[in-house]
């Protein structure tokens, strides 16, 4: 994509043009082309999605696969009934999302305090006047607020693919993209690898690349659950101890990733808001564990792992050599999952590297597992990576990188395929196998 900055352009142009269609297809009062057609992606996703589902091993896989196809369907086939019955409905809808996003980027923002907060609280707060706006009856009708909203995220969209491209331009080709200033307001890349000679030799490693999570509830004896504070900040033990749980990522035999404080954190209740804040004043000293084995015998096993067998090692190893190099340890800035996630990201960039990129592009936009993982990404923006939500984050990306079963194009290739061997070899005796050739390994 780097090479071919100038798409970007082009597609944001696009972008700009389709938001226009919607604000003057609304005019009328009706919204009938840019709805059906949202309508139309969601349940086409879904439906595939249902279809695919079945094919998945793990039991807690196939329910969540099951689960985000059924919520696609749902809304789906809830935007192709609008505008004739769902108008009020489906503004409501947008509204209580709106609402829901915007109140969460003020009280995590409002917490943590880091760089460039106030800018997020800002976009929460009008994300609140976009939610009393599309919620109300006033001073439009609700059939035209859902493409009003539409149309101003797609111009949101557009604006940002015009800035990416720009940014592209002027990228030199050894520099990771994520050294690009979009993602610059955490600092958390201000380590990106940069690759100037990727001939010479790497060092040994071995096996796949995992990352490991110790949960808030799955790190301590927890007598009270609160199901999403214990998942995705912290739960308190039963002596009244806050954890916060752990995350490592483990490329054997050399190299492991695990920042902590070199001195616990005490972390009493009634001072945890203040210890949250991403300031230097709770800057503290940290250290960088020497082995997952050294971790377990101090502590206890991970209860979660993600492995991943497509990743850069080069681009990883190059990340962690800049990265320790500052041992500076901070609870919600400079963290072992904030660690994590941005050795993760580094060692990925590239993985889905094709001689059609924007034919991957354009698949990947209708991946569902696309926008969660963007939506995981911009919660940590306005909080915090914790280990949590690099848990998800991880488990997001496997399935982007390594789908698990093959992606639904190469199934039916290989049904396609099938199909007409079984076909041919029906048709003429020549078509029959050749026993002194092995056999084809089958596909997992």
């Amino acid at each position: 994509m780097r090479d071919r900055w100038w798409v970007l352009t082009l597609l944001s142009a696009a972008l700009f043009f389709v938001a226009t269609l919607i604000l003057l297809d609304a005019m009328d009062g009706t919204m009938s082309v840019a709805t059906q057609v949202f309508g139309g992606v969601f349940l086409f996703e879904g439906l595939l999605g249902l279809v695919t589902a079945f094919a998945f091993t793990g039991a807690r896989s196939k329910v969540l696969a099951l689960g985000r196809a059924a919520a696609l369907i749902f809304f789906g086939t809830f935007i192709l009934d609008y505008p004739s019955r769902n108008g009020m409905a489906l503004s409501l809808l947008f509204g209580a999302a709106f609402f829901v996003d915007g109140i969460a980027r003020i009280v995590t923002s409002a917490v943590v305090r880091f760089r460039l907060w106030r800018s997020t609280v800002a976009v929460g707060v009008i994300e609140l006047f976009l939610a009393l706006f599309i919620g109300s009856h006033w001073p439009l009708a609700h059939e035209l607020k859902v493409p009003l909203a539409v149309a101003l995220l797609t111009l949101m969209s557009g604006w940002i693919m015009l800035r990416v491209s720009l940014m592209l331009r002027a990228h030199l080709a050894e520099v990771a993209i994520l050294s690009l200033p979009i993602y610059g307001g955490r600092q958390w890349y201000d380590n990106a690898p940069v690759i100037v000679d990727d001939s010479g030799p790497l060092p040994p490693w071995e096996g796949p690349m995992i990352v490991h999570v110790w949960t808030p509830t799955g790190s301590a004896d927890v007598k009270e659950h609160r199901p999403v504070i214990d998942r995705y900040i912290a739960a308190v033990d039963r002596s009244g101890a806050i954890s916060t749980g752990h995350a490592s990522l483990e490329l054997k035999p050399d190299l492991y990733i695990s920042h902590y404080p070199a001195d616990e954190i005490e972390r009493p209740p009634e001072e945890f808001a203040r210890i949250l804040r991403a300031t230097h004043d709770n800057d503290v000293k940290g250290r960088f564990q020497p082995s997952y084995a050294y971790e377990c015998a101090n502590w206890c096993e991970a209860d979660q792992k993600v492995e991943f067998t497509r990743f850069d090692v080069r681009r990883l190893m190059a990340f962690w050599a800049g990265y320790r190099q500052v041992d500076t340890y901070n609870l919600t800035d400079r963290n072992c999952s904030v660690a994590v996630a941005a050795a993760l990201d580094s060692a990925l960039e590239g993985s889905l590297a094709s001689r059609m990129p924007w034919a991957r592009v354009a698949t990947l936009m209708f991946n569902p597992d696309i926008w969660a993982a963007a939506y995981i990404r911009s919660r940590a923006e306005a909080m915090s990576w914790t280990p949590g939500l690099v848990l998800d984050y991880a488990r997001t990306m496997k399935r982007i990188i390594e789908p698990a079963p093959p992606p639904f194009a190469h199934r039916l290739r290989d049904f396609l395929r099938q199909l007409s061997l079984h076909k041919g070899g029906a048709a003429s005796p020549s078509a029959a196998p050749d026993s002194t050739r092995p056999a084809e390994p089958a596909r997992p």
